[in-house]
């Protein structure tokens, strides 16, 4: 039987572990077992646990050497003295659970390997001891692990500390903050799947007893551009897709969402809307449950998608040009959307987004936008919007975690620890910085400002003032800053218009009535008549750092430096070049330089004493006398020269780390020998003891076990036997009619092919597999396979609703129509058609009175095209059993019956337009109609069905001619390009530019 000896780091020398009866051979305080770390014997392997242990420490090669070893062996953490280095591993190495959080509790920092848990205890202990405030600061790279490190250190406080008198609840939002943060204020960006686009710095509250009762969160500058724009591979915040892939039907459909991320702009810039290490849908689940823990009601969660889900609306705002160049709204849809979730009027918000209203002189004008204006407009309100509400749920989670009970005398004596993680370092491809405008300044006249202001600065350089080298790189409206983190080349582009971040008047205006709660507290009344110039980005940034530092300056710091490996996110790999440059600019070796500038190590005596005792015969097994005196005899024995160490008034300083890893050997190589002698001790009595009672205990067992199998084997055989002849004599007799000898073949037969046929059913009513039965089985057979036939038709024929059956016939002509004819047709496919785009409570009641007894079988809004300007007006329209309908606001404007239809005309293309063709013999109508149907392929395929008009739909390629009134045609020429564009062409035609989707 096996013998287990544990070495104990913590003063308990060898504990001898027997399976049945475990004692301890010296007394000690507990520990764990010595890992592959603790024994330093190995430490050729693994290196040094804290950096101020190296022996050349001023070496950047030896500090390198030292990480990657450590790294290499996952031991991502590593000290400098009281700082943690932490390389980001890109895995999980399993050392967060509930057992790794309770070894570090409690415990002094150096007597357990390197880690996370270690400093946040440390913190924990001085702030109950020292009733001091303290803080973690986190620093380094995006991707470097800084939000991954902050997360844990909340669920350590979590999980560790003593649960206030009113229960858990303020442990859990403090937790569950986290998700709703990250969900709004993080996104993937090429260096990190989870990055934070916005500083944090979260105060938590203790009570004297050390348990959490309060929290407060400050947050700085949220990226409100990401709203707007990604860089290719790069995706917009995290919320918008988790409730796309997430939400349920119902919800969706209320917002006017679709699942699929591709039919909104603001997430498709990146062109990385899936991502296969991101799970939305999961992430959704948390977000949504930790939502209701930091007391979000019903009601409030309804609000704050409807603002989510506007901002994806705005982004699917489309603008065309009208004959003076102004833009004018094409999508009414999404205008109507936004009316409903901001809670605004559609008409004032349409006017807001293509008008900019000026006051001069007292008085207000309204000038109108063309299209790059309009474009800029509905990307600053959509930025506005979300970046205020960003700020609004900052400060509901705040009211969240605010204690509730500030009377109690625990709430009067708290302390409060700081955890900040602010930006990681990232250089994009294009930098959307920012700057103030002087004046009427231009970008250009701009940089000249800053050639001539900070031209003499070393760490600035643009192409006039770089050298001949350099300017090859540096194009003419650029600059470059030598951060301490890195080159990173600017461009002044758009630099003065960005700054202003400017929302027109009448959009403020605008947002300022909204019904939406949320959106009523972001946008107040009071900034109207504000005449104070808003604040620019940049001096946002500055008074919010001043703000910080004032804050960090009460506080005890500990600080936790992260590192990334790389940048392609890959476990095990060390990129050497890039973490040598992350090791220069957080000052690593700098610390280290100043933390040896004393001591390399320093113990308690009695921690040392109870640690090396046992290497000197005076005093071990134990020392009767102070602890000072027993560690003087102690260094003695050990031969410690005057010039390694010294004695202080509590502790021992040892100069030199080869002093320490010399006496670590001494103490490993008697571990080794006692351990050895005690095993080779034990086992000899151990069998002495044992041995002659194993021997009469294996003697009756195996007697007993062996008659026991053979009585098993004999009943088996009789029964194997008895089976065959019975088989035997019924195959013999397989064809004679039924009698005891022939009826356990004949069951048997039977049974086996029922049960293969259990197996192998036909899964569908076009699977026509069916196992082949035996002679006696034929007829049966036939039978349960129409059986099973019918069985599988009833199901399928059951299972078929008859919305579904209309569904599919209205999808079957879609495809018979379109399929490979139309590049938008594709993704119209897994979308459903809907029975109607337009509820009766928007159709005016004087155009259901004009109706009479005829029903609507469908509704969609339209824009209309004069014949003679091309001007596009909204309108409305509906299908009845016996005509086309084309309706203004309370009036019938043209009715167009079935049987005066005589075709309808599309492009090839991804545009929207259609053209219904009527008789010109009818004196009734004016000419063929133009429109335009956001949903298009549905509107025609209902048009066609209801007018019976399937087979007179023509796709044209190049250009439509239609009817534009007596003896006058007009032309519609339809021309591919990048992005939807219709205008009035010179020559008089309706140009068209649709996007080639290379779909069909």
């Amino acid at each position: 039987m096996a013998l287990q000896v544990e070495l104990i780091p913590t003063g308990e020398i060898i504990r001898v572990v027997h399976p049945h009866r475990p004692c301890k051979l010296a007394l000690g305080s507990d520990g764990v077992r010595v890992t592959m770390e603790s024994a330093l014997t190995a430490r050729d392997r693994v290196g040094v646990q804290d950096f101020v242990l190296l022996e050349n420490f001023t070496s950047e090669a030896a500090f390198m050497e030292n990480l990657r070893r450590r790294f290499r062996e996952n031991l991502i953490y590593t000290y400098i003295g009281p700082v943690l280095v932490s390389v980001n591993p890109y895995r999980d190495l399993q050392i967060y659970s509930r057992q790794h959080m309770e070894r570090y509790r409690g415990v002094s920092f150096y007597e357990v390997p390197p880690h996370l848990f270690a400093v946040a205890d440390t913190v924990y202990r001085a702030l109950r001891t020292e009733r001091r405030d303290q803080a973690v600061m986190i620093s380094g790279e995006s991707g470097a692990g800084k939000t991954e490190a902050t997360k844990r250190l909340l669920q350590f406080y979590a999980e560790t500390c003593p649960a206030p008198e009113r229960g858990g609840a303020v442990r859990d939002r403090l937790l569950q903050s986290n998700p709703v943060l990250e969900a709004f204020g993080n996104a993937k960006t090429l260096r990190n799947d989870n990055s934070s686009r916005f500083g944090k710095y979260m105060d938590v509250q203790f009570d004297f007893k050390g348990a959490p009762v309060g929290g407060h969160i400050l947050s700085y500058l949220l990226e409100k551009s990401r709203v707007v724009h990604q860089n290719h591979g790069e995706r917009n915040f995290h919320i918008f897709y988790q409730l796309l892939e997430g939400g349920e039907e119902e919800t969706l459909r209320r917002l006017g969402l679709e699942r699929n991320p591709q039919s909104y702009l603001y997430l498709v810039k990146g062109q990385c809307a899936k991502v296969s290490s991101i799970n939305d849908k999961s992430d959704w689940k948390v977000v949504r449950k930790a939502l209701t823990v930091i007391d979000f009601t019903e009601e409030e969660v309804e609000e704050l998608l409807s603002i989510v889900a506007s901002v994806l609306h705005l982004g699917n705002i489309h603008f065309a040009a009208d004959e003076e160049s102004n833009a004018q709204v094409t999508t009414e849809n999404q205008i109507k959307y936004l009316s409903r979730l901001l809670g605004v009027e559609g008409a004032t918000l349409r006017e807001a987004l293509t008008h900019r209203k000026i006051i001069a002189k007292g008085e207000e004008l309204l000038s109108p936008l063309n299209l790059e204006q309009a474009a800029y407009a509905r990307d600053a309100l959509a930025k506005a919007v979300y970046s205020r509400t960003f700020t609004w749920l900052v400060g509901k989670i705040n009211r969240s975690l605010a204690s509730k009970d500030a009377e109690s005398p625990s709430w009067r004596s708290t302390t409060v620890l700081g955890l900040l993680d602010i930006y990681g370092f990232e250089v994009f491809q294009h930098n959307d910085e920012e700057c103030l405008r002087p004046g009427e300044a231009t970008d250009l006249t701009f940089l000249e400002k800053l050639e001539d202001t900070v031209k003499q600065h070393p760490h600035f350089l643009t192409h006039k003032l770089a050298d001949q080298r350099t300017r090859k790189s540096l194009g003419r409206g650029e600059f470059r800053l030598l951060h301490y983190a890195g080159e990173v080349t600017y461009s002044v582009t758009g630099f003065l218009d960005k700054n202003n971040d400017l929302l027109f008047r009448n959009l403020k205006e605008t947002m300022c009535s909204s019904k939406n709660p949320i959106m009523s507290q972001c946008f107040d009344r009071n900034e109207l008549s504000d005449k104070k110039r808003p604040e620019t980005v940049a001096t946002q940034f500055k008074l919010s750092l001043l703000q910080l530092v004032e804050i960090l300056k009460s506080k005890e710091p500990a600080y936790v430096r992260c590192i990334k490996p790389n940048d392609a996110k890959q476990p095990g790999r060390f990129d050497e070049v890039l973490i040598r440059h992350q090791v220069k600019y957080l000052g690593l070796m700098e610390n280290l330089r100043v933390r040896r500038a004393g001591f390399a190590y320093r113990r308690k005596y009695e921690v040392f004493l109870q640690r090396y005792k046992s290497l000197c015969p005076e005093t071990w097994p134990t020392w009767a006398g102070r602890p000072q005196d027993g560690v003087a005899v102690l260094v003695r024995h050990l031969g410690y020269k005057p010039e390694e160490y010294k004695m202080g008034r509590t502790k021992i300083f040892i100069r030199f780390p080869k002093t320490l890893f010399a006496t670590e050997d001494a103490l490993e190589v008697r571990r080794q020998s006692l351990a050895t002698k005690i095993q080779a001790a034990w086992r000899g009595f151990h069998w002495r003891q044992k041995f002659l009672r194993v021997k009469r205990s294996a003697i009756c067992i195996q007697s007993w076990w062996r008659g026991t199998l053979g009585r098993r084997k004999a009943a088996k055989r009789k029964w194997a036997a008895q089976t065959i002849r019975r088989l035997i004599r019924g195959f013999i007799l397989r064809h004679a009619p039924r009698c005891p000898e022939n009826a356990f073949f004949l069951d048997h037969v039977r049974t086996s092919f029922l049960l293969n046929l259990r197996r192998q059913l036909p899964r569908n009513v076009l699977d026509t597999s069916w196992p082949t039965p035996p002679p006696a089985l034929r007829e049966a057979s036939e039978l349960l396979r129409e059986l099973c036939m019918k069985n599988m038709v009833w199901k399928y024929c059951r299972s078929i609703s008859p919305e579904w059956k209309q569904q599919l016939q209205q999808k079957a002509v879609a495809s018979e129509i379109f399929k490979g004819k139309k590049d938008n047709y594709p993704q119209s496919v897994p979308r459903l058609f809907i029975s109607t785009r337009l509820g009766a409570d928007e159709i005016s009641p004087k155009v259901l009175q004009a109706l009479g007894s005829e029903p609507i079988q469908y509704a969609v809004p339209v824009v209309k095209y004069d014949r003679k300007g091309y001007k596009p007006r909204s309108r409305q329209l509906l299908l009845t059993p016996s005509a086309v309908v084309i309706v203004e606001d309370a009036k019938v404007k043209q009715r167009i019956d079935y049987a005066n239809l005589t075709g309808i005309s599309v492009s090839s293309l991804s545009d929207s337009l259609f053209v219904l063709h009527v008789q010109r013999e009818d004196n009734k109508q004016k000419g063929d109609v133009v429109l335009q149907s956001d949903h298009v392929i549905e509107t025609l395929t209902k048009t066609a069905l209801s007018a019976d008009r399937v087979n007179h739909v023509n796709i044209n390629q190049g250009s439509i001619t239609f009817a534009g009134g007596p003896g006058r045609d007009g032309i519609i020429d339809f021309t591919p390009g990048s992005e939807l564009l219709i205008t009035k062409a010179k020559n008089g035609h309706l140009a068209v530019v649709a996007p080639r989707l290379n779909s069909r």
